[in-house]
């Protein structure tokens, strides 16, 4: 990952995917669902390594959504990650937590936004929050690493306490400048 920040402001982005690891923990997640994505790769790391969380690669970010309907209601605790791109292929499947009301934590990494690079993530990126506010998920977008905790276990609450769908929005600023090299 290429970014343009200053040396000092380094170690507080490299560790954000630590941090958001264990806030997931003390939430008692026990499974993580995703399609990869370079922005969450540490995080996705940190799941895989971890005997007590199921880590599950999807073909398309929907299936997130009943997965981790069957696993709460086997009782268990899960969170989906992904890229903006992919809250598009959630719009239908969104409507099962409005209508079964089971809670949805999400944590998506935003593209789109600050110094992108690439046309066809700027669509999807500008009208990610607002698409999901229309299907009744609470969103919060955190646009500093050192939020991210704080956040994370704030939406984890609202979600599996109140039965709500949660997306945490992690910035571009955050998750630093692509760039793609030859």
């Amino acid at each position: 990952m290429a970014t343009d920040t200053p040396v000092e402001e380094l170690d507080t982005i490299e560790s954000w995917p630590d941090d958001l690891y264990h806030v997931l923990k003390s939430s008692d997640v026990r499974h993580c669902v995703y399609v990869p994505d370079a922005g969450h790769t540490r995080l996705i790391n940190r799941m895989i390594e971890d005997p007590m969380i199921h880590d599950t690669v999807l073909t398309t970010e929907e299936e997130g959504i009943g997965y981790l309907a069957g696993a709460w209601l086997g009782g268990e605790r899960g969170v989906l990650l992904m890229q903006c791109s992919g809250v598009g292929n959630c719009i239908n499947t969104l409507s099962l937590t409005q209508s079964y009301r089971f809670p949805l934590l999400m944590i998506i990494t935003m593209r789109g936004e600050w110094a992108e690079f690439n046309p066809m993530q700027i669509s999807m990126g500008s009208v990610t929050a607002k698409s999901l506010e229309l299907m009744g998920v609470n969103t919060y977008h955190v646009e500093r690493a050192e939020n991210i905790a704080e956040v994370t276990a704030a939406g984890a609450e609202h979600a599996f306490n109140g039965d709500q769908s949660v997306a945490i929005l992690i910035s571009q600023r955050v998750i630093g400048r692509k760039k793609w090299t030859r």
